[in-house]
């Protein structure tokens, strides 16, 4: 069963996701900010993480970044989910080593279709 790691700061949202992971068949992680995100990968090593951008102290952009730059971390593919919908945010994100780029809000079966197609299903 492969395993996701969230990485949002809106209890809501993580709550979301995970019900959506979870009822196809994936095991769940969190973690509520970037910093944390980046100590979960590395206890963790999920297969993917699902990053938001908008949180307090590091972004997602910046935990992607660092993510990348790590060679233990380095593997783990990063789908960007986040509010920001312009072309440069995108840009910028697919920069920052993310995989893919969703903008909340966030349908399930595209959530599935994106994770299932970046792990290789």
């Amino acid at each position: 069963m492969p395993t996701v790691l969230i990485v949002d700061d809106s209890p809501t949202e993580l709550h979301a996701y995970q019900k959506m992971l979870e009822k196809h068949g994936f095991s769940v992680e969190s973690a509520s900010d970037g910093e944390a995100s980046v100590q979960k990968a590395q206890e963790v090593r999920p297969d993917l993480i699902l990053m938001d951008v908008v949180m307090p102290g590091m972004n997602g952009f910046q935990a992607t970044r660092q993510l990348n730059k790590n060679p233990e971390t380095a593997g783990i593919p990063v789908i960007i989910i986040t509010t920001k919908d312009q072309d440069t945010d995108k840009v910028w994100g697919l920069r920052q080593g993310a995989r893919d780029y969703i903008v909340k809000p966030v349908k399930e079966n595209d959530l599935i279709s994106r994770v299932k197609a970046t792990l290789g299903d």
